[in-house]
């Protein structure tokens, strides 16, 4: 018989904000909070660029062509976190300067030519730690 549990906060016995959850060989625990995508979004970079949609982004600057600076609403606690994006079938980059800050991250784009642009469709995710 299948069962329904209805809830709107979860919260650690030991630590708050800490659950762990059973991973599939039954053997080892993972901590929930560490493996949620704390932001991400997708936006279209031709034209005026925009949100197309997101989590935990406040929005998106366009720097130059296929350069963007994308907010995070919630800051992240450092700039060690993990990034990652995708747009279509082309290259991206981020900036090494200044690329990751608690509150935004720098994405560059290009063709398969190493040539700067602008895409319809791009996407960026970001793990680690909310401050």
């Amino acid at each position: 018989m299948a069962s329904t549990l209805k809830i709107n906060t979860l919260t650690g016995v030991t630590t708050a904000g800490s659950i762990a959850v059973t991973g599939e060989g039954n053997s080892t625990t993972t901590n929930l909070q560490q493996g949620l995508c704390k932001m991400w979004c997708q936006y279209d970079g031709s034209g005026t660029a925009e949100l197309d949609d997101s989590f935990n982004c406040s929005g998106i600057t366009d720097n130059a062509t296929g350069d963007f600076t994308l907010a995070i609403a919630n800051d992240m606690s450092n700039d060690d976190y993990a990034v990652s994006g995708v747009h279509g079938s082309m290259n991206y980059q981020f900036h090494s300067e200044g690329a990751k800050t608690t509150s935004s991250c720098r994405m560059e784009l290009y063709n398969g030519s190493a040539s700067a642009v602008d895409p319809d469709l791009a996407c960026l995710l970001v793990h680690g730690d909310l401050a």
